[in-house]
C-alpha cells in the first residue's frame, strides 16, 4: 500500500539497472530543481556495477529501493511508486538529464489541469539538443504508436501546452489519486508499452494527458535499452495493449486496418529474418498469443470500468497517415 501523500511533493521515481555510469548526470540534475519538495527514489534492480555503492557515497539524500532480483522496468517503477509519498509521482529514465525547472513545471501543470492525471514532457534528445525525443506519445487508430515530434528539430511548432494521448515512460508524471484509482504499471508487461498501457487506462477513466513545454528533459534515446530484448517486447506487448484495452466498437470499425497494421510489421520482419531483432520481433508476436486469455480477463475490468464516450476516445486517437510513418513509430 503507498503511505498517505504529501501535498505539492513530486516523488521522481528512477528505475536503476547497472547504469551507474548514467546516474551522477541524473541525479547531479535533480539536485538543481527549483521546485522546493522533490522526492528521488532509486529502485535498483539487483545491479551489479556498484550503482548501490554510488547512491550511498555520494547520493545520500536519494532512497533507494533494493531489488533482490531483475523485476524489470515495470516491476522496478512499481516498487519506487508504492515506496513514493509525494501527492504527485513522475517516472524518469536514468539516462535522463531534466532542465532545472522541470519539476516545477510539472506540479504547476497539474495545477492548472484539474482534469489531467498524466502530464507528457517536452524530450529533446541528450546528444542533439535542438531534436525532438517526444512531445507527448500518440495512438493510432491502427494499433500502432508514435512519439509526436520525434526527430523533428525544435523550431517552437511544440510550445503550446495540450492535450495528448499519452506520456512516455521516461519522464511521466502521474497524479497518485489517479494511480491509486486504476493502479500501477501492469507487471506482465515488464519492459516497452507498459506507459501506453497505463495511458489507455487512464483515458478510458477519464483522466486527460496533458503537454507542457516548460517541462524539459533531455534523454540519451535507447541507451538503457533497446535491441533484441526490446523488439521482443514490442512485438508482444503492442498486440496485448489492443486486447487489453482497444474498445469493441473501434475493434469493430478499424479491425481491418489494425490486421494490416500487424501484418506489415510481421512482413518487415521476415524479410529482416537475418537480423537478430527481427526475429526477436517475430517471437515476440507469437509469445503475445499465450497472453490473450489473461488480458481478455484484465480487459473485462478495464472496459467495465470506461467512463468516457466511444465517439471521445475514437477523436483522441490519431489517423493513419497517407504516407509511410515508419520514421514516427515508437516502440514498433
Amino acid at each position: 500500500m503507498m503511505p498517505s501523500p504529501v501535498p505539492q511533493r513530486l516523488s521522481v521515481v528512477i528505475p536503476n539497472w547497472n547504469g551507474a555510469h548514467h546516474l551522477p548526470v541524473c541525479l547531479d540534475a535533480l539536485r538543481t530543481q527549483t521546485h522546493p519538495d522533490v522526492e528521488v527514489i532509486v529502485a535498483d534492480n539487483a545491479s551489479t556495477d556498484g550503482s548501490r555503492a554510488l547512491l550511498a557515497d555520494r547520493y545520500p539524500e536519494v532512497r533507494l529501493v533494493a531489488l533482490p532480483t531483475n523485476r524489470g522496468f515495470t516491476g522496478a517503477c512499481n516498487a519506487g511508486m508504492e515506496a513514493a509519498t509525494g501527492e504527485f509521482v513522475a517516472l524518469l529514465n536514468n539516462d535522463t538529464e531534466v532542465d532545472p525547472g522541470w519539476a516545477e513545471a510539472v506540479v504547476a501543470a497539474f495545477g492548472r489541469h484539474s482534469e489531467a492525471g498524466l502530464i507528457a514532457s517536452k524530450m529533446l534528445l541528450f546528444n542533439d539538443r535542438t531534436r525532438f525525443h517526444t512531445t507527448g506519445d500518440l495512438y493510432l487508430v491502427n494499433g500502432r504508436l508514435a512519439n509526436r515530434g520525434v526527430w523533428e528539430e525544435d523550431t517552437g511548432q511544440y510550445d503550446r501546452e495540450q492535450a495528448v494521448f499519452s506520456a512516455c515512460g521516461g519522464s511521466a508524471a502521474y497524479r497518485r489519486s489517479m494511480l491509486d484509482e486504476i493502479g500501477l504499471l501492469d507487471d506482465d508487461f515488464f519492459f516497452s508499452c507498459e506507459d501506453m498501457d497505463l495511458g489507455w487506462r487512464a483515458q478510458l477513466a477519464g483522466y486527460q494527458c496533458i503537454y507542457t513545454p516548460e517541462a524539459v528533459v533531455f534523454h540519451h534515446l535507447a541507451a538503457t535499452g533497446g535491441g533484441v530484448t526490446a523488439s521482443f517486447y514490442d512485438g508482444r506487448n503492442a498486440i496485448w495493449l489492443l486486447i487489453k484495452n482497444y474498445p469493441a466498437a473501434l475493434w469493430r470499425k478499424y479491425w481491418r486496418a489494425i490486421l494490416a497494421a500487424q501484418a506489415g510489421l510481421a512482413w518487415e520482419a521476415l524479410r529482416a529474418w537475418r537480423g537478430a531483432a527481427a526475429r526477436a520481433r517475430l517471437r515476440g508476436m507469437l509469445a503475445a498469443a499465450l497472453g490473450v486469455p489473461k488480458m481478455l480477463r484484465k480487459r473485462r475490468t478495464i472496459q467495465a470500468a470506461r467512463r468516457v464516450s466511444i465517439d471521445y476516445l475514437e477523436s483522441i486517437l490519431t489517423p493513419v497517415p497517407a504516407r509511410d510513418a515508419k520514421q514516427s513509430t515508437k516502440n514498433q
